[in-house]
Parts: C-alpha cells; sequence; structure tokens
C-alpha cells in the first residue's frame, strides 16, 4: 500500500482543565487531543462522523494506542498531526504531538476504526467503497 497523501495539523494551547494541580495535561487528554485532529483531518475528506452516518456506516474506534514521551504544560501550545495510514480493510490514523515552538516530541499514537454497516448492526471486513471514493483511490 502506497503512503496515503491524507494528514492534517492542527494547534491547541492546553486549557487549565486538562491539566493537573502540577499543570501537566491529564494521561486521559491526549485521546481528546487525537480526536479533534481526526476530526479535522476527516474533513478535509468530507467523510466527518455525520457523513459517516449518511453514508450509512459507523465507524467506532476498536484499538487506540498512546506513547507519551515528554508532558504537555498548562498554556503549551502544541501541534497534532492526523495522517491516515491505513484503509482497505480498516481506517488507521497516526497522530504526532509536538511543541509547536520547539518541535520536540511530546507523544505519538495511532487509533484503528472499523467500518460497522448500520442497517444490519454487522462489522464490515473490508473498508466500504465510499472510504475509497472519499480518499480519492481505487479498491484492491
Amino acid at each position: 500500500m502506497t503512503k496515503s497523501p491524507h494528514h492534517t495539523t492542527i494547534d491547541l494551547e492546553i486549557p487549565f482543565h486538562d491539566v493537573d494541580m502540577m499543570e501537566i495535561v491529564w494521561h486521559g487528554n491526549y485521546a481528546k487531543y487525537f480526536e479533534i485532529a481526526r476530526c479535522a483531518l476527516l474533513e478535509t475528506i468530507d467523510y466527518n462522523y455525520p457523513q459517516m452516518r449518511d453514508s450509512g456506516y459507523a465507524w467506532p474506534v476498536i484499538d487506540l494506542r498512546i506513547r507519551y514521551a515528554k508532558p504537555a504544560m498548562f498554556r503549551q501550545i502544541i501541534t497534532v498531526k492526523a495522517e491516515i495510514v491505513e484503509w482497505e480493510n480498516r481506517l488507521k490514523i497516526n497522530y504526532l504531538i509536538t511543541d509547536k515552538h520547539t518541535g520536540a516530541r511530546l507523544t505519538k499514537g495511532y487509533s484503528i476504526q472499523v467500518a460497522v454497516n448500520l442497517a444490519t448492526q454487522e462489522m464490515c471486513f473490508a473498508s466500504p467503497a465510499v472510504l475509497f471514493e472519499k480518499l480519492g483511490v481505487e479498491a484492491s
């Protein structure tokens, strides 16, 4: 499979409500940062969650991995990159969180989503044609 040209980056300033008493981002909030970047990425291909639903598919996250290298801190501006790296049988998105000013890597991870047919509630073992259309790639 060739590497996808589909990626996006967003910048976020760490808000007070995302940190602990040491002003360090609570570990669970990184999944939220991934989600914000994922939605921005899906917008670029016009296949965010409302379009997924309208196409007849739900795409639940079935696996989420996060690797912490350095903590993000209160008021720090971070850059979150999201990139689609697999799409044939599942949707895998890689994430990289860096400090906007220094470029230092803070966190990386990935999420895996699978298509579920909304009419039958059954998981699809191959991604539906609509995903390939939105990505502008041919189905294998």
